[in-house]
């Protein structure tokens, strides 16, 4: 029977629990620790202030010793960089400050010697508008590869005046419309997210065979699957009808339930898979943002029926995304949360998955998604370590992949709150105030909080100028965060630095793997349901052993009950965590702000 105290803790007294049922459907990209790589920033071997492929490949014994199985590449094909890669001007050939392809033969081959193996950006939603293809379709409206994009005529208002035709406005440009007008031919192409990305037409069979043909190209040379960018944004509603009005007195309107996991999604995914994936041994995960349907999901990536391995949903990364703090995105705004937001995300997300014959993906951490230490613990020189080896207890305890993005082993934080707004790169940021400084500087906490660019700071490997990642005489292409003379990956691979940050996530990367059956594959159960500091829980293996996490996430001290079951205490995130909580002869915890505490409960 549940019973609950006033502290949270559910099943009090039990001696045994039974957790719920776990995955048996076992895959080698299930148990892989994929690292994802942000080449501009990660290693520059040039000394042109830019990372490249060879940065990747001489860090590779690095990213081995942390225990990854998997590099992800951030894009690295020829590009005009508008949007930092993900606007492609060539699918088969590398943007050539990043490299060329003999560089990228060589990477997997060094990777397949260490064991690991290489995962690309797929970015097939929309090209660069320098890419041949468009250039070639925007050329005359006769073209052959007219179609290969989405064009309209324009639509006249009751004056005769032409405009677009319709209301929707650009993702990283709310006020803007999404359909760019173009002088030659006199109609207007669509581009959901800059003018400079346009969106292929997916309704046309040829481009999805070119989109193929380029999957072939990779998996052929070694690749061994992809990460697909806004997958779930290739089939559009082919009426195009005016979004509804969200915001009031602005002529563009979000319009994603109509460019969004469209009508002919499942077909689209389904025909990749047949005539390409189901062919190769490779991982797909696909970036789905504007899902709110449980179900979708699950079509999306169960085990049997589905069209991708797993997917990267929102939820957890938007717990604090409220529209109205900042004009013109809801991304930015900074909203509260608590812990019982944490634990039914977290929590619903384990059910769907592991009851629904699905797969998760687990991640805090990307090149979209500020410093995670700094999203939701503290990333205060007294707190960031803490809070750091707290959320690598998390995630590492989960079951789905795990996802590690290049400097969180380390513990990179946001930029400084003191930094002008012109330090910011990225095309969001200029999108949303193009030339307008008054807003920057009234956004400056907000972009401190949110903005893409926190996570895209060149990575910190020693404490030489520029934190090692280009020549002190070289300017890197974009700031390095002022604390990179303490927060450092030379510091902390030390043999002696053994509480470090990068030595925790070792070594519960290598815990992971050891008891992967509870902790990638087995049961999860909620405890402490009603503990309003405390999120905690239970992994359990097929074989009875079970493992249970403890993890305070707020910024004071906690109490959390203990269930009777013989744990052993195992892994804790400060220094004397364990003494104190073996020695304390009861079974309450006194947890202090932002601790974590991982036991055991071997099976009889």
């Amino acid at each position: 029977m549940l019973k609950h105290s006033r502290l949270g803790i559910g099943l009090l007294g039990a001696s045994k629990m039974s957790v719920g049922k776990s995955h048996t459907d076992r895959q080698w990209w299930k148990e892989a620790v994929v690292y994802q790589i942000y080449p501009a920033s990660f290693s520059d071997t040039n000394n042109d202030g830019r990372g490249d492929v060879n940065g990747v490949t001489e860090k590779l014994d690095y990213l081995k010793d942390l225990g990854v199985d998997v590099v992800w590449l951030s894009p690295i094909y020829d590009s005009p960089q508008v949007d930092n890669g993900y606007d492609i001007a060539d699918y088969k050939k590398i943007y050539p400050p990043y490299g060329t392809l003999e560089d990228v033969d060589r990477l997997i081959q060094e990777l397949g010697r260490r064991g690991m193996k290489l995962v690309m950006d797929l970015v097939v939603n929309h090209t660069s508008d320098q890419h041949p293809w468009f250039l070639e379709s925007r050329s005359s409206k006769s073209n052959p590869k007219r179609d290969w994009y989405i064009w309209r005529k324009p639509k006249y208002d009751i004056k005769g005046k032409p405009g677009p035709p319709n209301n929707w406005n650009q993702i990283l440009g709310e006020a803007h419309s999404a359909w760019i007008f173009d002088e030659t031919t006199q109609e207007y192409y669509f581009a959901a997210f800059t003018p400079q990305q346009p969106d292929l037409n997916w309704e046309n069979p040829d481009v999805r065979a070119a989109v193929y043909d380029i999957l072939r190209f990779w998996l052929d040379r070694g690749v061994a699957g992809f990460r697909m960018d806004v997958i779930n944004l290739i089939s559009k509603d082919q009426s195009f009808p005016d979004a509804e009005v969200v915001i009031p007195g602005q002529p563009y309107q979000p319009a994603t339930q109509h460019f969004a996991n469209g009508p002919r999604l499942h077909e689209f995914l389904g025909e990749m898979r047949r005539e390409v994936l189901d062919k190769y041994d490779q991982m797909t995960v696909g970036e789905m943002p504007f899902i709110y349907d449980d179900k979708e999901f699950l079509k999306i990536v169960h085990r049997k029926d589905g069209f991708l391995n797993m997917v990267f949903h929102f939820e957890l990364v938007d717990i604090d995304s409220e529209r109205g703090d900042v004009p013109g995105d809801a991304r930015m705004s900074v909203g509260h949360w608590d812990v019982s937001d944490l634990r039914r995300i977290i929590s619903r997300w384990q059910r769907i998955m592991i009851d629904g014959g699905g797969w998760n993906s687990l991640y805090c951490e990307n090149h979209d998604q500020p410093r995670s230490v700094s999203h939701y613990c503290d990333d205060s020189d007294e707190y960031r370590e803490y809070g750091s080896k707290l959320l690598a207890m998390m995630e590492t305890t989960l079951s789905g992949t795990l996802f590690v993005y290049q400097g969180e082993e380390l513990g990179m934080r946001n930029v400084p709150l003191e930094w002008e707004p012109e330090e910011y790169k990225d095309i969001e940021v200029n999108e949303m105030y193009p030339n307008d400084q008054e807003k920057l500087q009234k956004a400056r906490r907000a972009l401190r909080a949110k903005a893409r660019d926190n996570g895209r700071t060149p990575m910190q490997w020693d404490s030489s100028p520029n934190g090692g990642f280009c020549p002190e005489e070289v300017t890197p292409w974009m700031r390095v965060n002022d604390d990179y003379p303490v927060v450092n990956a030379a510091a902390q691979t030390k043999p002696e630095a053994t509480s470090s940050v990068y030595h925790f996530w070792q070594r519960l990367v290598t815990l992971r793997k050891k008891n992967a059956g509870a902790l990638v594959h087995g049961g999860f159960e909620l405890i402490g349901e009603t503990n309003p500091d405390v999120f905690s829980y239970v992994r359990a293996a097929d074989s009875g052993e079970k493992w249970v996490v403890v993890l305070n996430f707020t910024g004071h001290s906690a109490t959390w009950e203990s269930p009777k079951w013989g744990l052993q205490w195992v892994v804790g995130n400060y220094a004397d965590g364990l003494d104190k909580v073996q020695s304390g002869g009861t079974d309450l915890v006194h947890l202090r702000p932002w601790e974590g505490l991982i036991a055991r409960q071997p099976c009889n």
